[in-house]
């Protein structure tokens, strides 16, 4: 929208433009050299991270387990930095409850219940790829913000490659598929209030730590260790190890550590493009490691869906003040 404010969603960022969305990229100073770097990063994180919690269910561990470790381990880090630097200083209760919540146990639980229905590559086309098309209606319904022509337009490729992945990951691999994909939408739901939050109120690392990792550890941990069931005890060694490292520290601590720097430094939008590589990433390395090869109407669709991805981030030059 030429002339006045317009809304950026990408894969994973919700910002605000100013003018007519014109951006220039450049990699001069190190602090967007290592915001890059860490962008990059996060797309070999979190398309590694799909392969992991694709083979969870082979370890024995219940998604229960795994989300323990996603909150416990991680706790191990985190509440002596929370001690230190106190984060929940500058944020109200009710911040600290609405994003507790939504990075808590509904959001995380989804996601792993999805891996047991749907092949790894899917957790990264319904997480990560139609986070535009989440963030297009959340703009549409609570900021009221119009997606510019070129959003809607790549959000129509994201939408129709989804229902084509969707359809043929039903008919060619499981018919309970569309089950997991269906969980994985619900989490990216979750992870674009997230995003979306974190920015309007100028969100820092440490507080989404805090809100994250610590606030759910101490909620969630009695429950799964006097209710839930748990497969901990006779999980053999290497995969427990292998869970207990990545899920416990590596989306929790070093993902977000990670996708907060990027876009403090290079902005949301510059983040959203190279994370619009996720799903393409999951694919590849679900054939490579897992076996899961893609049908070529999915080979298609997925390459659709990276087009749609990046035609919809938009590259930010501003942020405005929540």
């Amino acid at each position: 929208m030429a002339g006045g404010t317009s809304y950026s969603f990408g894969s994973g960022a919700f910002s605000r433009v100013q003018g007519n969305g014109a951006f220039t990229m450049t990699t001069g100073s190190p602090s967007q050299l290592t915001g890059y770097l860490a962008a990059w990063t996060i797309v070999f994180v979190w398309s590694f991270w799909l392969i992991v919690s694709r083979v969870a269910a082979d370890s024995g561990l219940t998604i229960y387990d795994l989300a323990a470790m996603r909150y416990g381990l991680a706790s191990i880090i985190a509440v002596p930095l929370c001690i230190y630097y106190k984060p929940w200083r500058g944020m109200r209760l009710t911040q600290i409850a609405v994003v507790s919540f939504i990075l808590g146990p509904l959001y995380i639980l989804s996601v792993f219940s999805g891996f047991l229905f749907a092949p790894a590559a899917h957790g990264g086309i319904f997480m990560n790829g139609i986070l535009p098309l989440v963030g297009i209606l959340i703009g549409l319904t609570l900021f009221r913000a119009s997606p510019s022509p070129r959003q809607i337009f790549g959000a129509a490729l994201i939408l129709i490659s989804a229902v084509v992945l969707a359809w043929d990951g039903t008919v060619s691999r499981s018919e309970l598929a569309w089950v997991g994909d269906l969980l994985f939408v619900v989490g990216a739901v979750f992870f674009s209030f997230y995003v979306i939050l974190s920015e309007r109120w100028q969100l820092g690392a440490m507080q989404i730590i805090f809100c994250g990792t610590v606030v759910n550890a101490v909620l969630y941990l009695p429950v799964w260790a006097l209710w839930l069931p748990s497969g901990l005890a006779d999980a053999p060694t290497g995969p427990l190890l292998l869970q207990a490292v990545y899920q416990g520290f590596v989306p929790n601590l070093i993902g977000l550590l990670f996708i907060a720097h990027a876009s403090r430094t290079i902005g949301n939008g510059n983040t959203s493009s190279i994370l619009a590589a996720v799903p393409g990433g999951g694919g590849i390395l679900g054939a490579l490691i897992l076996g899961e090869s893609l049908s070529p109407i999915s080979i298609a669709a997925l390459v659709l869906l990276t087009v749609g991805l990046l035609i919809s981030v938009r590259r930010r030059t501003k942020v405005l003040p929540p």
